[in-house]
């Protein structure tokens, strides 16, 4: 199975998982990246699973009327959040690649009650919208699980009108990563493993041709993972193997869990199993991500 078909399978999971708001560890990831609770009780509780790394609505100073797009928008928490600052003069549109969380942030929408909102399946290096059409780009710790980054930021700078802005909440590597961490399917799939460093993130949008770049570590504590811990449920169906990492820890609840079958970790507890190892802050970081596309 190529990665990138691992990481939708284990995103999937998590989309037709239990997690939602109501979980205590959910939220509480939640806040440590920046979204206040009067913010995460504004939506549906099933808009978030712990999956985030910054709050880039906190911090795109979205504006009533604009159209906002959202790169790999999960349940979707930040469209619901943006969907209420652009107002119903706006629009904002997802964009996921994975079909269960497209399922369920539209299941999420109409409970909202949203008509500014829409969800559309696709690589977020390949972006079924055209030329010039929106007024900013948000997104929340999905580049670094991203291939090929500078189609990624290409297809971005395609995607803004001229003038248009990112606000971007991700994961950037400070120093390079151990070598077992950094073989770690499932470091690869909880957004470690994939992430370049700041300066190639700089460089990378600078080349897409964005202006005014700007990487900025929160200094949010990245071992937050931990409070989803035993909460995302004991098994997950297994995977098939990618032949190009190694997965250092399968076993979620030990090897007698759900009846003595052995299974595969979910994103959560892989994150949590890394956790157990390694103090991620020494390598990476929760990064606030900004540019703009020049007017001419």
């Amino acid at each position: 199975m190529s990665l990138e078909n691992v990481i939708r399978e284990k995103y999937g999971q998590v989309a037709t998982s239990d997690l939602t708001n109501a979980n205590a560890g959910v939220k509480a990831v939640a806040q440590a990246f920046g979204y206040s609770a009067e913010e995460l009780t504004s939506i549906p509780a099933g808009a978030n699973m712990g999956l985030s790394c910054g709050n880039p609505t906190a911090m795109a100073t979205l504006k009533p009327g604009e159209v906002i797009v959202d790169l790999g928008s999960g349940g979707g928490l930040d469209v619901f959040l943006a969907a209420k600052k652009v107002g119903p003069t706006g629009r904002v549109v997802g964009i996921d690649m994975t079909p269960e969380m497209i399922e369920r942030a539209r299941r999420n929408a109409k409970e909202a009650g949203l008509a500014n909102v829409e969800f559309r399946q696709a690589k977020i290096d390949q972006v079924p919208l055209p030329d010039g059409f929106a007024d900013c780009i948000i997104s929340n710790c999905v580049i670094n699980l991203a291939s090929d980054k500078n189609a990624v930021f290409r297809e971005m700078f395609r995607v803004l009108k001229p003038g248009g802005r990112v606000a971007v909440s991700d994961i950037a590597l400070k120093q390079e990563l151990p070598e077992a961490l950094g073989r770690d399917l499932m470091a690869l799939v909880g957004c470690v493993a994939g992430a370049i460093s700041i300066a190639e993130f700089e460089n990378g949008l600078r080349a897409a041709g964005f202006d005014s770049v700007a990487v900025i570590d929160s200094g949010a504590d990245l071992n937050a993972y931990k409070h989803v811990d035993g909460q995302s449920g004991c098994c997950s169906p297994p995977m098939a193997k990618s032949k190009s990492l190694p997965v250092a820890d399968e076993s979620c609840c030990g090897p007698t869990c759900c009846g003595g079958e052995k299974h595969e970790s979910t994103v959560h507890e892989g994150l949590t199993a890394i956790l157990d190892r390694y103090d991620l802050n020494d390598f990476a970081a929760s990064v606030k991500v900004f540019a703009i596309r020049p007017s001419r």
